[in-house]
């Protein structure tokens, strides 16, 4: 997906959250995609981690602050 900033670009691997808050869309959207490349001054593409369906021009997406991650190693559960 091609995502517009008006302010600064988001470095390339940083995670961006698309959400459909604030839109009438059929089914809610919460979307993590991964900046891949730059696009002139104002734009980047983004790889989403998820189907894109339903969304639409002008939805908010959300700079994460940082690279998408994954919570690895051991775990406790109760019980055993």
């Amino acid at each position: 997906m091609d995502v517009e900033f008006t302010d600064y670009l988001p470095p390339i691997y940083q995670a961006l959250r698309i959400t459909s808050e604030g839109f009438d869309v059929e089914e809610k959207i919460d979307v993590v995609a991964e900046v891949q490349q730059h696009l002139a001054r104002d734009g980047v593409r983004a790889v989403s981690m998820l189907p894109t369906d339903g969304m639409v021009r002008g939805m908010k997406a959300i700079d994460q602050g940082g690279p998408i991650t994954v919570p690895v190693g051991r775990t406790n559960h109760l019980g055993g």
